[in-house]
């Protein structure tokens, strides 16, 4: 099992790599703590890319904010625990926002949570539009087969930061007050294509 997981896991490096080579577009998130770099994976997450891209696009994601948290310190009742830092439009007119996509899976995609890979947010299959997840470490259990979400559907990840980790981690620790949502949340100023 251990084999297998670092041959994927090597793998999923080999793609990055080729990925960073290639011509894939890359958009900063530019934040009240600072820049975060994503490279988006057009080819490997053709669906869930193109969407997050009209958001950009469109300027929908500006004044919205990461905010919600997710550490190892504030899920007690979770058998599953993760850690990622949760963005998106919340906060700003829903009809603003784009309509749910189609949901592709890590088994189709190719593109594991491993640190740093941004990924939809979701309910059910089919429902992610807007909202978004980075990945603090490798989280495996939000892949295919994975056992965070019950429909072990997994999350659809199209995209890896390559630079502002340390902005990621940074936000991570901020405080929540409820739960694991932050009382202010950290403001997207904008999300703007490189």
């Amino acid at each position: 099992m251990k084999r297998r997981a670092f041959i994927t896991a090597g793998l999923f490096s080999l793609l990055v790599l080729s990925a960073s080579c290639s011509s894939n577009p890359r958009v900063t998130i530019s934040t009240g703590l600072g820049d975060i770099i994503v490279e988006i994976f057009e080819e490997s997450a053709p669906i869930t890319a193109t969407n997050f891209l009209r958001y950009v696009d469109g300027g929908l994601f500006d004044g919205g904010s990461f905010y919600r948290v997710v550490r190892m310190d504030n899920q007690p009742d979770n058998g599953v625990k993760i850690e990622v830092i949760q963005g998106g439009r919340r906060g700003l007119p829903r009809s603003d926002g784009l309509p749910a996509i189609e949901h592709e899976t890590t088994a189709t995609t190719a593109i594991l949570h491993l640190d740093g890979v941004i990924s939809m947010a979701r309910s059910s299959p089919g429902t992610a539009s807007s909202e978004f997840f980075i990945c603090i470490g490798d989280q495996p259990e939000l892949d295919f087969g994975g056992r965070r979400n019950p429909d072990g559907q997994g999350f659809a990840a199209f995209g890896k930061v390559v630079r502002g980790m340390d902005v990621v981690r940074e936000i991570q620790q901020q405080q929540p007050g409820e739960e694991q949502y932050l009382d202010d949340g950290i403001v997207i100023i904008s999300v703007t294509r490189k």
